[in-house]
């Protein structure tokens, strides 16, 4: 599982679900630095979007992971998501902070992108059902020792 500190949090990665969606998303944007020019590669969506998801991990859920603007309620209080802070509209970073005596860590769960609300395959119904079926346990140590 990734891991690294920023503004004294570890910060980790879910391994079969953000891991492998940050690794999918670096490697694009390495192949597209490679085939476009400069000021193409600097524009495009695919590079806009590594970049903001990577100042949300490094910089702004570690500045204050429990601030009520990554706040969700209901079943899903416990977890917190980015939305805008510029990430593409569509766009939603899910998260769970632990904050315990002995440890400060903040896990990256899930990039989610929604379609209409209510529908099926909305990205809050879809990582609510995530949750259901267990794959984010509820303990620090269970969530790091994933995959």
């Amino acid at each position: 599982m990734a891991k690294f500190i920023s503004n004294g949090w570890e910060i980790y990665f879910h391994p079969q679900l953000f891991g492998h969606q940050y690794q999918e998303l670096f490697e694009r944007v390495s192949r597209l630095q490679e085939q476009l020019p400069e000021s193409e590669y600097k524009t495009h969506a695919t590079v806009k979007l590594f970049a903001a998801i990577t100042v949300a991990i490094e910089t702004k859920i570690p500045a204050d992971p429990f601030a009520s603007y990554f706040a969700l309620t209901g079943a899903l209080k416990r977890y917190g998501r980015v939305k805008k802070m510029g990430l593409p509209q569509r766009y939603r970073l899910f998260f769970r902070a632990f904050d315990t005596e002995n440890l400060r860590a903040i896990v990256i769960l899930w990039l989610g992108f929604p379609r209409k609300e209510g529908a099926k395959d909305d990205c809050y119904q879809v990582f609510n059902k995530m949750i259901e079926r267990g794959e984010f346990p509820d303990s620090l140590d269970e969530l790091l020792t994933e995959g």
